[in-house]
């Protein structure tokens, strides 16, 4: 088991596009490296008022492997890619989640974390709700369903999502509109696309790329976006002026390089921190290597900004799937080599600077570095392409508790010298807001500085 944060969420909706549900697929697809645990479309048949379901545990190929797509008919479709955050990783967890309320039928799905989400649930449980999940997403179903058939749907929305608090984009499909939703602090992306005659939103402008749709713009912070029958699209900001909070990570290393996030290209933000890092923390050394995929962009900036030669010196196994058969009498770091493999060519009798966008636990670093030695290196230098991570994520990143943290009781020397590198450096706090271009205290870097915007529950 890699020693990484693990992925959030991924969310897709169409509306007025032929084969939608097609295309869903497709767009989940762009980004099962948001989550891989289960996945899930829903389709409606604007004519009829029909929606149809399909979901499943695993990645998304494995979930859709022979499925007749013929089922899932209509022009309008919202998807879920799943990592567990609130709740266990159980089908009935499987978003997006579809239910009959007194205004109609409604489905959703969600990318984030609630922070009230248990107190709520108790309230809601007290007035006599009927919950079939340990989502956090159910809550919110809830919310909207205590709403009166004579209530617009706009209101319901605001109404519910006035209660409710932490990260939260959202999709949500009516028999005759479509909302996408950013919460007031915008911890997490959504994007607006335009296809054909209708319109696609995706948590990652890369989903956009693969089903050939065109980037409009981002959801803004707070903003309720209601498209309606006739494809009319209006923004609503029922939460009023308020502070945003986007989380910095995504540009760390949870975004495709590829992808448009927070209105900036992943991929050039990445290469600056690694230019920012070798400006930082300079090394005389032979080599830079990456630990793939997410230092890549980092090492090559390193690279380019210390004149250091890049070469591939980890080879990454891409073909593993999310579960592999281990012998009984296990070969010592065996999770770790069959992910990852030195090339030896490029580390023997070498200085080597080894970029990474993180430490964690320290546990997977560890064993990384004992594999660049094994394979000749004759110096390792650690450079990470972030601040250390002190404290965890409350709104939707899977991250340990803060005693598991390396980066929560050491200092820089005493990880230096649990992971047995030459030297060791972190991107400071500043290096990271410059590679991103923006003012400090503008996102969310709760994970680096323990300033959490929503307080904890």
């Amino acid at each position: 088991m890699f020693d990484k944060f693990k992925e959030e969420c991924g969310l897709m909706a169409l509306w007025n596009v032929p084969e939608a549900a097609n295309l869903a697929y497709l767009g989940l697809y762009a980004q099962q490296h948001r989550g891989q645990e289960g996945a899930g479309v829903v389709s409606l048949d604007r004519e009829s008022g029909k929606f149809c379901v399909h979901r499943g545990l695993g990645l998304v190929n494995e979930v859709f492997a022979n499925y007749d797509f013929s089922q899932l008919v209509g022009r309008a479709a919202i998807g879920h890619v799943r990592y567990t955050t609130a709740g266990g990783n159980q089908l009935t967890n499987v978003q997006p989640f579809f239910s009959e309320v007194s205004t109609g039928n409604v489905a959703i799905a969600h990318n984030g974390n609630l922070v009230n989400a248990e107190a709520l649930k108790k309230n809601l449980i007290a007035e006599g709700s009927i919950f079939h999940t340990t989502s956090d997403t159910e809550v919110i179903l809830h919310l909207i369903a205590q709403g009166k058939n004579k209530t617009a749907r706009r209101e319901l929305i605001f109404n519910a999502i006035k209660e409710i608090k932490g990260a939260y984009s959202l999709v949500i499909l009516f028999d005759d509109s479509l909302f996408l939703i950013r919460d007031p602090n915008g911890f997490r992306p959504l994007s607006i696309a335009k296809l054909g005659e209708g319109y696609v939103a995706a948590s990652e402008t890369c989903a956009f790329d693969l089903i050939g749709a065109d980037f409009l713009r981002d959801v803004e912070v707070g903003e309720v976006v209601e498209i309606d029958r006739d494809g009319k699209m209006t923004s609503h900001f029922p939460f009023g002026k308020t502070k945003q909070s986007p989380c910095i990570f995504e540009y760390v290393y949870f975004a495709r390089p590829d992808s448009q996030v927070y209105g900036k290209n992943v991929y050039g933000r990445r290469k600056a921190m690694g230019r920012k890092l070798a400006q930082e923390h300079p090394v005389e050394a032979d080599v830079v290597i990456a630990v793939p995929d997410s230092g890549v962009p980092a090492a090559m900036g390193y690279a380019e900004e210390s004149k250091i030669p890049f070469e591939l010196g980890l080879i990454r196994n891409h073909y593993i799937g999310r579960t592999f058969i281990e012998p009984q009498q296990a070969i010592r770091d065996f999770g770790v080599k069959i992910k990852l493999n030195s090339n030896r060519d490029c580390l023997e009798g070498k200085k080597v600077i080894v970029v990474d966008d993180s430490i964690v636990r320290g546990t997977t670093s560890r064993k990384l570095v004992k594999m660049l030695r094994d394979a000749g290196a004759k110096e390792v230098h650690l450079r990470i392409s972030a601040p250390p991570t002190t404290d965890p994520c409350y709104y939707g990143i899977d991250t340990p508790e803060k005693s598991q943290l390396i980066a929560s009781h050491n200092d820089i020397e005493q990880i230096r010298q649990y992971l047995d590198v030459d030297s060791l450096g972190y991107l400071s706090q500043a290096g990271l807001y410059e590679s991103v271009e923006a003012e400090e205290g503008t996102f969310c870097d709760a994970c680096f500085s323990g300033n959490y915007p929503i307080k904890p529950a």
